[in-house]
């Protein structure tokens, strides 16, 4: 006797930030879905009326034992691949560190347990939990340049009036809410210290100016020095040699003829 086998879909909406895992029993809905890579776009018109008019995407899936799928690896079996830092499906431990890992091909067959799927288009029905509703994000961007890119805000809008803020209510206890510190945001106190920095960067550059000016100063002082004394060196020599030269010829004898 043949048993069923229940295949599951794990649906995700972008949108409104919703997901959901759907149970097929039929394995026939699910041929649509075979012989299919990951990244292609698949009509789900077939999964039941409610899906009329959905484009869904294969994003990912697991077989049986929990292998995932990778793409790129063009086969619907499971490979044994070498990976490092940067590929998908591992995690390195230690710098540098490679490991052997079994991992599916990223073509659809009867044997995955799980099959990962991304509403690209919307049907002519909501499905519910899935498009009926909005989830909203728990934690919003963190970095003032990603909260103004958001709410789409100029520089001259104060980006603390936009946080995200996540409501904390516990019993027998005021509400609270929680918001996450702005990085990188500019405030008088920031300009000030840079203008500081650079102020403090320009008071270094001219004293560096100065003091090469006095050491190029102080430099050429010592070679006319130096060159004045190497002068009156040379002078001191010559007039030296010069007087030798005359008393060594007065003092030599006169030949006879």
């Amino acid at each position: 006797m043949r048993t069923l086998v229940f295949t599951k879909l794990n649906v995700s909406y972008p949108a409104t930030g919703c997901q959901k895992l759907f149970e097929i029993s039929d394995e026939h809905k699910l041929r649509i879905f075979y012989e299919k890579r990951m990244g292609a776009e698949v009509e789900a018109d077939a999964l039941g009326n409610e899906w009329k008019g959905y484009v869904v995407r294969i994003s990912g899936g697991n077989d049986k034992q929990g292998f995932p799928m990778k793409q790129g690896v063009l086969t619907n079996g499971r490979v044994r691949l070498l990976l490092s830092k940067g590929h998908s499906c591992y995690r390195p431990r230690r710098d540098g560190e490679r490991k052997r890992k079994s991992v599916r091909g990223c073509i659809v067959d009867s044997n995955l347990s799980v099959l990962a799927l991304v509403i690209v288009k919307k049907g002519e029905k909501d499905i519910p939990d899935l498009t009926d509703k909005d989830v909203p994000r728990r934690l919003g961007p963190k970095r003032a340049s990603k909260i103004r890119k958001l709410f789409n805000l100029s520089k001259e809008d104060d980006v603390r009036r936009f946080v995200v803020k996540r409501p904390i209510q516990k019993e027998g206890k005021p509400a609270r809410s929680k918001a996450p510190k702005i990085q990188r945001l500019i405030t008088p106190l920031t300009l000030q210290r840079k203008r500081h920095r650079l102020a403090l960067k320009r008071r270094r550059s001219l004293a560096r100016k100065q003091q090469a000016a006095e050491y190029a100063k102080l430099l050429a002082q010592r070679q006319k020095e130096a060159k004045n004394r190497r002068q009156e060196e040379l002078k001191r020599r010559r007039s030296a040699s010069m007087r030798d030269s005359k008393s060594s010829s007065q003092s030599a004898p006169t030949t006879q003829k």
